[in-house]
């Protein structure tokens, strides 16, 4: 039998070598503290998430005033939805941040890597539509309705696929209680995605600015922890103020109006970190090809580590211009979203769409791999 001391020691020393005394490029901007930060909102999303949903039951006719219960009668229930709901939408920020840090950068190279990090955000959006079901509020109820209906389009087992998600002939308790198993499941399968995601970038290492790779590297305590622990202070104080002063101020008016299976919104939306998605779902005419190119916006990412090359010669202006064509195509696109489906919404929707997928056929012809 292994000595207690022996195991803690070797405990010790692989931290040491994972986290103390990992090498790190000389070079890295605060862009790179997004990976800490991202951390720090799935962690805030496990504790606030497990607080809640030992108070709640899924139920289609109970579950909004539940919810409201939790906010007004349970101590600090309010800050913990709050904290919960804003979290979030901090989580998608950083998300799309750490993303967009590894476009302009090239970093998806690191094939494994960018491969991990890609399904973590397609879990994580996931987690978060199911999420936002469950309230059964009059935004939720129909988003989800109308979101759950496009595997309709699925190839001869649409309609049956549909039925099976339902649990019934339409959203209701069956399909309450799915989402809200599936919503608690998830998060852990994230946190597992994060630790291969983690080994996979100690194992290549980290990217960096200038996309060379030089033997001038310094650990990562205390040189790096440092700056992580002051950028999760820092976002933490903003985060708090945001959850204390405007905690409401990312949400929809709809949210506060019970599930009416019989009343359609005027204008049914999801939340912002949806609406260029949803923008583009709404931007193609046919209701198979909307569903083909919301897949398609986020399922593209995969494509990049085998049609580029980490040829950082080739990192001209030119790429550097149609990265923030992207950007301003995203934004674009979002806007669309909250928009009505009406003239001209509908054309600059198609044009933005179709320069939102321009990017990544021309970025892989910039930087061919040969």
């Amino acid at each position: 039998m292994l000595n207690p001391a022996y195991k803690k020691n070797q405990l010790h020393d692989a931290v040491n070598s994972t986290l103390v005394q990992l090498p790190a490029p000389m070079n890295l901007t605060t862009l790179w503290n997004m990976g800490s930060l991202l951390f720090m909102c799935l962690a805030i999303q496990i504790i606030t998430g497990v607080l809640l949903a030992s108070a709640y039951a899924p139920s289609m006719e109970g579950s909004f005033s539940l919810v409201n219960a939790i906010a007004e009668n349970s101590d600090k229930g309010w800050l913990i939805r709050y904290m919960h709901a804003n979290g979030a939408s901090l989580f998608f920020i950083c998300m799309y941040i750490h993303i967009g840090r590894g476009l302009y950068y090239h970093s998806f190279y690191m094939t494994e890597t960018w491969m991990i990090g890609v399904t973590i955000l397609i879990l994580t959006m996931a987690a978060a539509f199911m999420g936002y079901v469950l309230p059964v509020n009059q935004m939720s109820f129909w988003g989800a309705s109308v979101i759950t209906n496009l595997f309709s389009e699925v190839p001869y087992i649409g309609p049956n696929l549909v039925k099976t998600i339902w649990g019934g002939p339409s959203v209701d308790n069956p399909t309450i209680v799915r989402f809200f198993t599936f919503h608690y499941m998830v998060p852990f399968i994230i946190l597992a995605a994060v630790m291969v995601h983690i080994i996979y970038l100690h194992t290549s290492g980290s990217s960096n600015n200038l996309g060379i790779y030089s033997y001038n590297k310094l650990m990562f305590h205390p040189f790096y922890s440092v700056k992580d622990i002051l950028g999760v202070m820092i976002t933490l104080m903003f985060f708090m103020f945001i959850c204390l002063h405007f905690p409401l101020s990312l949400g929809d008016d709809e949210n506060f109006t019970e599930a009416d299976p019989a009343v359609t919104p005027h204008h049914i939306q999801p939340e912002w970190y949806f609406l260029f998605a949803y923008a583009i779902l709404r931007s193609i005419p046919n209701k198979l090809g909307g569903v083909i190119a919301l897949a398609m916006s986020i399922a593209v990412l995969y494509t990049l580590p085998f049609t580029s090359s980490p040829n950082y010669k080739k990192k001209t202006s030119m790429n550097k211009f149609l990265f923030w064509v992207f950007c301003i195509c995203v934004i674009l696109l979002s806007w669309i979203g909250a928009r009505p489906v009406e003239e001209p919404f509908i054309l600059v929707g198609q044009i933005i769409t179709c320069l939102y997928f321009l990017y990544f056929i021309v970025l892989p012809m910039l930087l061919f791999k040969k």
